[in-house]
């Protein structure tokens, strides 16, 4: 008889992540062929062409600058002041809709995400995504007591099912009075797509419907990659669309410091919430930092002030921008490489706009992966195919890469 001294909601839980369990294999290949001979397509994170963990210099200068008082003191239960209202201008840049607006400090985008599904999904209710998702929003949900559902990302033609989407959206508020949707774009995780204006018009204009028959609509738009999407202001346009929204529409973003400013392991994010209503947003306030005394207490008071002192010093900010956009053309150069050589060995890639990460299907991705590895390129397999990080693979190694991805496709597929 097998003893647990688990409460039974807990006693069932095992972490499995295929990102992590990837990764640990590759660096198994690299100490025994060695690194050179070893792509390693698996993390989140960005590599230079030279294999070494990028950092941003304006960013490291800034850091090491800090007093140690900033470093090691608490921070605000919410965050600091200057911090929150700098996440709000950085969220938004030149497309800040009209509406009521507050933030909250998470513990990165992971924490901003566990928020927004802690408090704005009953428990018991469906959460809705794409079925190519990041994972984790899965073990958030499941934490949280929700179930996470999904709708086919991508029509016949390869653009964003906006039928499957209305047809899931139809589907689940039969059955309940509240949705949250979680919606990872531009340059979502794992595909690298990104909604079209007329996309988010669609998916408004169904929200608003459900809106008026007096259903309350939540969505979240996860922008962690935002910064490797394209030019600032160009792919912040969508967001001119969320003012004006009915009082019972509340529109969220996840913000985080882990890509954008090479900060992946000082857990620095913020939640972002607009709506219509002052009332919605002082209870957006008070009820997520609520939930940050509950989880954290409070989060990393120098990353949150390194922000900050970039962002007050234009001659920093300028220097750290033009940094950052030198790694955003790094990437995406690499992502532009496995592209052109998908479409000319035929592999079937999903649409690439931009961000971290490429997906190709498959009906066995676990075997693909597995195949791929003999030619010692390693990625992750997902449920519905391959993810290949061109943000961790150097430029001269990223080619080739599609054509021994489609060769362990047609050995395991036939």
């Amino acid at each position: 008889m097998t003893t647990s001294m688990a409460a039974s909601h807990a006693a069932s839980k095992r972490l499995k992540d295929a990102i992590f369990g990837a990764n640990a294999a590759c660096h198994a290949a690299a100490e025994k062929y060695g690194a050179d001979k070893v792509t390693n397509a698996t993390i989140g994170k960005m590599i230079d062409d030279e294999g070494k963990l990028a950092c941003l210099p304006t960013m490291e200068r800034v850091y090491r600058s800090l007093p140690m008082t900033d470093i090691i003191d608490y921070a605000p239960i919410s965050g600091l002041p200057a911090y929150l209202d700098a996440v709000v201008d950085l969220t938004f840049a030149d497309h800040k809709p009209e509406g009521y607006l507050g933030s909250v400090a998470t513990a990165g985008g992971t924490g901003a995400i566990h928020h927004a599904v802690a408090n704005y999904a009953e428990h018991g209710t469906y959460v809705l995504t794409s079925d190519w998702f990041w994972g984790t929003y899965n073990v958030i949900c499941n934490e949280c007591g929700c179930k996470l559902t999904t709708y086919p990302l991508f029509d016949k033609d390869q653009n964003f099912n906006i039928e499957a989407y209305t047809a899931k959206v139809d589907e689940i508020l039969k059955g309940q009075d509240s949705l949250l949707v979680i919606i990872n774009t531009p340059a979502h995780n794992p595909t690298g797509f990104s909604l079209t204006e007329e996309d988010w018009e669609n998916v408004l204009a169904l929200t608003k419907k459900y809106a008026a028959q007096g259903k309350k609509m939540s969505i979240l738009v996860d922008i962690a990659y935002i910064d490797y999407a394209g030019e600032k202001n160009e792919t912040r346009k969508f967001m001119d669309k969320f003012a004006g929204l009915p009082d019972n529409i509340l529109i969220m973003f996840s913000f985080s410091m882990s890509k954008g400013y090479t900060m992946y392991g000082q857990r620095t994010g913020a939640l972002i919430g607009l709506s219509s209503s002052k009332e919605v947003i002082e209870e957006f306030k008070e009820i997520n930092k609520y939930t940050s005394r509950a989880t954290w207490s409070n989060i990393n008071r120098g990353a949150m002030t390194l922000l900050t002192k970039i962002q007050q010093d234009k001659t920093s900010l300028a220097q750290f921008e033009k940094e950052r956009a030198d790694l955003y053309q790094l990437v995406q150069n690499r992502g532009d490489i496995f592209m052109k050589e998908a479409k000319e060995c035929g592999l079937d890639a999903l649409p690439y706009k931009g961000g971290f990460f490429l997906a190709v299907p498959a009906a066995d991705p676990h075997a693909v992966c597995e195949e791929l590895n003999k030619d010692l390129v390693f990625a992750v397999p997902l449920k519905l195919g391959v993810r290949v990080a061109a943000c961790s693979v150097s430029t001269a190694k990223m080619h080739g890469i599609a054509a021994k991805l489609l060769k362990a496709k047609q050995k395991v597929e036939g």
